[in-house]
């Protein structure tokens, strides 16, 4: 896991003012991936008590716009944010409680899927959103 002089140089890097919630909010991500804003500002808060949700909300639209964290919303949910940045892996979703996990590009290059017409876009990234039973899930409903 990124430590927290990492995190200083990333939001630098990105041309970021480096700030305590923004700090924070990396950690957050970094230690929970595919986490719903709500638990982010738990998790900061957990940190920063006093941190206002729009403090938050202000820091996890900047780290996605600087691209150093990525955006998901798999259909029916929230919007979740992962530290996983740079590659073009995919995500499962189970059905029944909502976990998701990573599972990487088939092909291994971004985009890991060719459009049979591209309408003149320039596609630089698929998503792929694969759906079915977690394994506690699938254990349970067999039961």
């Amino acid at each position: 896991m990124a430590s927290s002089l990492d995190f200083h140089a990333m939001l630098r890097a990105a041309a970021l003012s480096v700030t305590r919630p923004r700090l924070a909010v990396l950690s957050a991500v970094h230690a929970h991936p595919h986490t719903d804003t709500e638990s982010v500002i738990g998790a900061v808060r957990g940190e920063l008590p006093k941190v206002s949700h729009q403090a938050v909300y202000d820091s996890l639209r900047a780290l996605t716009a600087a691209g150093l964290l990525r955006r998901i919303q798999p259909s029916g949910s929230v919007a979740r944010y992962e530290a996983r940045i740079g590659d073009n892996h995919h995500h499962v979703v189970c059905r029944s409680c909502g976990a998701i996990a990573d599972v990487d590009c088939v092909v291994g290059e971004a985009p890991c899927l060719t459009a049979s017409d591209d309408r003149g876009y320039l596609i630089d990234e698929a998503e792929v959103v694969y759906w079915g039973l977690c394994p506690d899930c699938s254990t349970a409903h067999s039961s």
